[in-house]
């Protein structure tokens, strides 16, 4: 079946808002002038319902369970992460416009917008899969598409150190950290595996804990009975209705977190976490992009809490309350692209921060 009849199909199954079952694809085979063996017309079904109500050519490496990213910077150029490494596959789409086609329709099914006015997105869709799309102008060429696979459940700290993303009796040292209430994040750059082990960390916490998230897209997954999850949102077609992590962290503070976990911790919310940890709410702890673990605190000077009374900025560093209440928790990807925890950072009270690899 040519491309050009395939198109002829989908353009009158747009039309009539046909659903593309085998027999509504015959019908529009045979308005088309073609008949069809059966074998034919189940595939033409198959191809156009992945492209409608799917994900297309990407379906079976969404499916595939060791992959965690799939990417698509050009019709033929679609690569994928099975935890080693970016590896491009045979994977091909007809054209530059069908990758426009897929990530505006995936757009659509998350509720948000695509098009030439506003041409990047940023969504989660229904299955937890993570989104992003810019579109030609901005990408140059070719629509780039963007999918972060969401899995069912979170890794235990054993299987990171079977994986080897945690080194031997790590995994011991990390949970006596979240089991005396250290508040820590995780530092590390993008795809090193921040979300991963955070999501172990927090299935570490006491049954009778409640959790509450705070993400710009809901990623975090622990494998925890209370879990309570806010996540931020753009602002609609008139500009209003935005829902920022800032106005996150600020709602759940007052959801009597016993831990409160802001997914990715990137500027003015920063202000609210630590307040928040220096009043009371231990165990906190988040994610943040940073080349090393003792860079951590250096980054967040320029967002600890002021002093009420004047406004000023505040020129000392954050002290936490307790002697070691803070760590930081370098991860990268090594050599062979797998994530491996890297470094440690303790910032002890009244001192500098103290660095180990």
């Amino acid at each position: 079946m040519t491309d050009e009849l395939l198109d002829a199909v989908r353009q009158r199954l747009a039309r009539s808002g046909a659903a593309p079952t085998p027999a509504g694809v015959a019908a529009a085979l045979r308005a088309q002038g073609r008949l069809l063996g059966d074998a034919e017309v189940l595939g033409a079904a198959a191809e156009l319902r992945g492209e409608l109500v799917g994900t297309g050519v990407l379906e079976p490496l969404l499916a595939d369970p060791e992959v965690t990213d799939v990417l698509v910077s050009a019709p033929d150029r679609v690569w994928v992460d099975r935890g080693g490494g970016l590896q491009l596959t045979g994977v091909t789409f007809p054209d530059a416009p069908a990758v426009r086609r897929l990530a505006q329709r995936l757009a659509a099914v998350a509720g948000r917008r695509l098009d030439d006015a506003r041409p990047w997105v940023d969504a989660r869709l229904p299955d937890g899969t993570r989104m992003h799309a810019v579109l030609p102008p901005v990408a140059v060429a070719s629509t780039c598409l963007s999918l972060r696979v969401v899995r069912p459940r979170a890794f235990s700290l054993a299987e990171l150190v079977d994986a080897g993303t945690v080194p031997p009796g790590g995994d011991r040292i990390l949970r006596a950290l979240v089991e005396a209430r250290i508040s820590y994040v995780i530092s590390g750059g993008t795809g090193a595996g921040k979300t991963t082990l955070l999501s172990s960390l927090l299935g570490a916490v006491g049954a009778n804990e409640r959790i509450v998230l705070a993400e710009d897209s809901a990623e975090l997954r622990p494998d925890h009975p209370h879990v309570v999850r806010l996540e931020s949102r753009p602002a609609n077609q008139e500009g209003a209705g935005r829902v920022t992590l800032r106005d996150l962290v600020r709602q759940a503070l007052r959801m009597r977190p016993d831990r409160l976990v802001v997914g990715e911790v990137r500027g003015a919310e920063v202000t609210q976490l630590l307040a928040a940890l220096n009043t009371g709410h231990e165990g906190g702890c988040g994610t943040v992009h940073a080349n090393a673990a003792e860079h951590v605190p250096a980054d967040w000077r320029p967002w600890a809490p002021r002093p009420a009374s004047t406004g000023s900025p505040c020129t000392a560093s954050w002290r936490p309350r307790s002697r070691w209440s803070s760590i930081s928790y370098g991860i990268a990807r090594g050599d062979g692209g797998s994530p491996r925890c890297t470094s440690w950072s303790g910032m002890p009270r009244g001192s500098s921060s103290r660095s180990r690899p």
